[in-house]
């Protein structure tokens, strides 16, 4: 009973410090590809003195990054896209990093677009209490909805880059999307679908 007492205590305190907290502000990237609008929204995470890496050694073990901070990042397409050479339907989704072993990296594109935090976590501020957050330490849970992973090609980046940034960038006919954080950026090519 006392062990029980001490962990609903440490609970009661944890959601205090947690809603106290500031949340992160967002960040948005967006193009046009054939045509149609691309928007890309997230939360602009901060070093705060840390390594890039450093921050990745707290994954869980599905070794998933949520890609920044706080709710869900979403990429939303008008028309269908073709990204890392693998199509996507016209829609909204989540996006994830897969971290591997070795330094490699994948994006993620899953269907479920989050969990509203209030269903996490009891005392959630107001202003985030319906707001989608991924699915951390817990992928399991929606992995049957991911619907593309794709290879991220990693660069260095000539100074250092924080808040964590996504862009958007014109490559031909179509965009280099770029996450960039700390010393290294990750890219992959998006072009429209058919």
């Amino acid at each position: 009973m006392k062990k029980m007492s001490l962990a609903l205590a440490g609970l009661l305190v944890a959601s205090t410090v947690f809603a106290q907290q500031p949340a992160a502000a967002r960040g948005k990237a967006t193009a046009t590809i054939g045509g149609k609008a691309v928007t890309v929204d997230y939360g602009q995470a901060q070093l705060k003195g840390r390594a890039f890496d450093e921050l990745l050694k707290g994954l869980g073990p599905d070794r998933m990054w949520r890609t920044g901070e706080n709710q869900v990042t979403t990429i939303k397409t008008e028309g269908p896209l073709t990204i890392g050479g693998k199509a996507v339907p016209a829609g909204k989704y989540s996006i994830y990093v897969h971290v591997g072993e070795g330094e490699s990296y994948s994006l993620v594109i899953n269907k479920n677009l989050g969990i509203p935090l209030i269903t996490l976590w009891a005392k959630a501020p107001p202003n985030l209490a319906n707001e989608p957050w991924p699915a951390l330490n817990g992928y399991e849970n929606v992995a049957k909805e991911e619907l593309i992973r794709v290879a991220l090609a990693k660069a260095a980046n000539p100074k250092l880059v924080d808040p964590f940034a996504m862009t958007l960038a014109p490559k031909g006919a179509g965009v280099t999307l770029t996450l960039a954080w700390g010393d290294k950026s990750l890219s992959t090519e998006i072009t429209a679908g058919k």
